[in-house]
């Protein structure tokens, strides 16, 4: 396992030799600054924490900045760990996009964007009663019918209904690195990646 903490900036295309074009997501991924080396030992488990994006000092608390001193870096306003990492890195080093190459498969962690409070046609795909007709008023996209009667007088758990949607975890795998930048940090992703421009994501191997 090795990853690193990157920036959605935007989707582009790319076409390839024989005129293909692939829709891709821009990261910024980088340049990150290993905080901690967790081992087996000390902590029970391997693993490297990684810091992203460079905090202001007067919203960094006493602990936080003696912790990110230890690496002699600033405050990072994004930390995350990847267990069995399977890059050699000390604390205080750099992690770079050119850790991927162009082809890899990768898997990308996000959080979608929120949609806030929505029915069970924009949640779950319901199709509504269709006609307005029957003396039916107000109901074409109503849920129907949500539970038993008399038995089990009781509405399911489970059952799709409305509520709110989106600001979920979501992990995407089988994503193909499609081309690199390094001097830029920009990595290119095949398809797209959940969140809005501008989320942190993780990207994986």
């Amino acid at each position: 396992m090795k990853g690193i903490i990157g920036k959605k900036i935007g989707m582009t295309s790319i076409f390839d030799a024989n005129g293909k074009q692939t829709a891709c997501t821009i990261i910024e991924a980088g340049p990150c600054v290993v905080t901690q080396v967790k081992t087996q030992e000390s902590d029970g488990y391997t693993a490297l924490q990684v810091g992203f994006g460079d905090k202001k000092e007067k919203h960094t608390n006493a602990s936080a900045k003696n912790h990110f001193a230890k690496a002699n870096t600033p405050a990072k306003s994004y930390v995350k760990e990847f267990r069995n990492s399977s890059l050699e890195k000390n604390i205080g080093d750099t992690i770079t996009v050119d850790i991927f190459a162009e082809g890899d498969k990768v898997e990308v962690v996000g959080t979608t964007k929120g949609k806030g409070f929505q029915g069970v046609v924009k949640r779950h795909g319901f199709s509504g009663v269709g006609e307005a007709s029957h003396g039916q008023h107000d109901r074409q996209r109503a849920p129907g019918s949500i539970g038993g009667s008399s038995y089990p007088a009781r509405v399911f758990k489970g059952m799709r209904m409305a509520g709110r949607m989106g600001q979920d975890r979501v992990k995407v795998k089988g994503l193909q690195v499609v081309k690199i930048f390094p001097e830029k940090n920009y990595i290119l992703i095949s398809g797209a990646v959940p969140g809005h421009n501008g989320s942190i994501v993780l990207i994986q191997k």
